[in-house]
C-alpha cells in the first residue's frame, strides 16, 4: 500500500508546477506535535490560546479544591468541594475535547486540499 501511495505522489508531483509541488509537500502527514502546533495557527488561534489559559486556571482551581477536600471536617462541605473537583475535571475534559476536534478538523481540511490538488493534476493531464 505504501508503494502505491509513493507512486501516486510521484505521478502528482510530475504534473504539478514548482509552486504547486511545494504546496503539496507541505500537506504531507504530520506527527502529533505538528498537529497540536497547527491548532495555534490560523484565524482561530486566539481561541485555542484562550482555552489553554483557561485550562491552566481550572487546573489550579482543581488543585485548590483537592487540598480543601482533605482539610474539611463537615460532610456537606466535603460534598461541595468534591463537586467542585468533578466540575473542574469535566471542564478540563471539554477543553481538551475541543482542542482534539480542532486537530481533527485541520487534518480533514489538509486531506481535502490534497484531493483538490490530485483532481486538478489529473484534469490537467487528461
Amino acid at each position: 500500500m505504501k508503494n502505491n501511495m509513493e507512486d501516486i505522489d510521484k505521478l502528482i508531483k510530475e504534473t504539478l508546477n514548482e509552486e504547486e509541488s511545494k504546496f503539496y509537500d507541505e500537506l504531507d502527514e504530520q506527527n502529533i506535535f505538528q498537529m497540536l502546533w497547527g491548532v495555534f495557527k490560523g484565524k482561530n488561534s486566539w481561541i485555542a490560546l484562550l482555552m489553554n489559559i483557561v485550562n491552566i486556571v481550572i487546573f489550579g482551581l482543581l488543585i485548590y479544591c483537592i487540598i480543601q477536600t482533605t482539610e474539611v471536617e463537615n460532610t456537606n462541605d466535603l460534598i461541595l468541594w468534591v463537586g467542585a473537583c468533578i466540575f473542574c475535571f469535566f471542564t478540563m475534559s471539554m477543553i481538551k475535547i475541543y482542542i482534539w476536534m480542532q486537530i481533527h478538523k485541520n487534518s480533514v481540511i489538509r486531506e481535502i486540499k490534497r484531493l483538490e490538488i490530485q483532481i486538478s493534476s489529473l484534469s490537467h493531464k487528461l
